[in-house]
């Protein structure tokens, strides 16, 4: 992955090593996607609309 890319972690994350997935904004067709705790891990990549369908399946729905 380029070296140019920005990370971000969940607001979710504690940091206290659980299990957390850092994404990328950085690039206008796919959205990267790599372990938070292993910078140098593989990097996974989704296009844009894909990574948008994986979060509203996983989205909890809001409180009525």
């Amino acid at each position: 992955m380029s070296a140019d890319a920005i990370w971000f972690k969940s607001s979710h994350s504690n940091g206290d090593g659980g299990a957390c997935l850092e994404v990328s904004p950085s690039f206008p067709a796919v959205v990267p996607v790599r372990d938070s705790k292993l910078a140098d891990s593989p990097t996974l990549l989704f296009r844009r609309a894909e990574w948008a369908s994986l979060i509203a399946a996983v989205k909890p729905e809001s409180p009525r």
